[in-house]
């Protein structure tokens, strides 16, 4: 049996995925609603299906259970669990050290345990290795096996099939890699192995940081451009068509999701150690950071232009998830552009189908029990000003332009529409 702990967009995904493949799964986690809701067959995460899980759990291949101890039922321990960014922008790897304490206990000889949750270098075979020996009077890589292998979810992209995308895996020794090589080899098409956990993190943590500093770069580049009068989405559409050399990365109002805004800080505080600078990573969380002040520029010269100031207006963000089609608003760039929106004295609404009721969160409590607005005419014509934050494909986009007084678009999701008057790229 494979314990998986922590059900979320990255463990449910992974845990179904070995279900499918007919491993027997125990999904763990410390939410009582959310192993309710697995065992009921319900799907709390949009883009998984009610079917899919409740496929799993008919077959009893797929359980879940808020008592940890179970761990020692299982061969094997899956952990997927936040590694946040305390208020200082500090790694926060309490939730690995909280499990690993917790599991530790119930680990017996012969298990495997891989982490992966996104860290810096050295989490695995120092900081969790440590609570696993204490907790357990066992020896890694001796009485059980450990790794790390670093989770590549894509949410909101159809195409993407935890099955189809190849597995980084790192092992404390050869034999961990091999454990844990074989175990993701019931699940996905292809491992990948590399010399040890440290490589894992590294290999995450590269990925992650490359998408920051080439977003940072056309974000900078749009503000750049867009004082020549040049559009930055023309000229990205028109660089991707070189066949080599190029990668097509898009701007934005900020980052979000629980990767790209945090990840590469992991790497910044650890390189410190080692009396190492990262001044790409952090030129690049500067820019990002900056873009959703950026926006409400825009959006005041564009309400100067009718003669109302943004102290006092109506303001309506279109999205509040981090990405298309998904309904993760974990480190929302939307978050940014609401306290800054209140912070100058604007009323600020939000409109997203996918997330009906904003959650309680620990960065933003303010705004927990926040309702979308509702999508009509009379509602949209209530506005000053409404800012494309997230580019759901099920919204009429014209329809936004048809009866919105303005419209600040920061994802080029009016590019083709009528009413070029009322928008303003940001």
């Amino acid at each position: 049996m494979i314990a998986v702990i922590g059900l979320g967009y990255v463990g449910l995904p992974l845990a179904l995925q070995f279900a499918r493949n007919g491993c027997s799964v125990l999904g763990l986690d410390i939410d009582q609603s959310k192993v309710d809701s697995i065992n009921q067959s319900t799907s709390y995460i949009h883009h998984i299906s009610n079917a899919a899980i409740h496929e799993q759990v008919a077959s009893q291949r797929f359980s879940a259970d808020t008592d940890f101890a179970r761990v020692s039922e299982c061969d094997a321990v899956i952990i997927c669990v936040p590694t946040p960014l305390n208020k200082n922008r500090e790694p926060d790897i309490s939730y690995i050290l909280k499990t690993g304490e917790t599991i530790a206990p119930a680990l017996r000889t012969g298990m495997l345990v891989v982490l992966e949750s996104t860290t810096y270098p050295g989490t695995t075979d120092e900081d969790l290795l440590a609570v696993l020996e204490q907790g357990s009077g066992l020896v890694a890589g001796k009485d059980f096996h450990l790794a790390f292998s670093p989770e590549r979810e894509d949410p909101g992209n159809p195409d993407s099939k935890v099955a189809k995308i190849p597995k980084v895996v790192g092992g404390l020794t050869p034999e961990c890699l091999a454990r844990a090589t074989e175990l993701y080899a019931k699940a996905v098409e292809r491992v990948i192995p590399v010399s040890s956990c440290r490589a894992a993190e590294a290999t995450k943590l590269l990925e992650n940081i490359f998408r920051s500093v080439n977003i940072a770069l056309v974000n900078e580049l749009k503000v750049v451009y867009g004082a020549m009068g040049i559009d930055i989405w023309e000229v990205i559409e028109a660089a991707k068509t070189k066949p080599f050399g190029y990668m097509p990365f898009y701007p934005g109002p900020g980052l979000g999701g629980h990767c790209i805004p945090i990840d590469p800080f992991y790497l910044t505080w650890k390189a410190r150690e080692y009396g190492q600078a990262t001044r790409f990573i952090e030129l690049a969380g500067e820019i990002n950071t900056s873009m959703p002040q950026f926006v409400i520029q825009k959006l005041s010269e564009a309400l100067n232009a009718v003669r109302k100031p943004l102290h006092g207006s109506r303001i309506l963000l279109l999205g509040l998830a981090y990405k298309a089609d998904v309904d993760d608003d974990r480190e929302s760039p939307a978050y940014v552009l609401m306290n800054l929106l209140e912070h100058s004295g604007s009323e600020v609404s939000y409109y997203d189908p996918f997330v009906p009721v904003i959650r309680p969160t620990r960065e933003h409590p303010q705004w927990a029990g926040t309702t979308s607005v509702r999508w009509d005419r009379e509602t949209l014509e209530s506005f000053d000003a409404a800012i494309v934050v997230t580019a759901h494909r099920n919204v009429d986009y014209q329809q936004l332009v048809d009866w919105s007084k303005i419209v600040i678009d920061t994802r080029n999701a009016t590019k083709s529409l009528q009413g070029k008057a009322k928008i303003v790229k940001a």
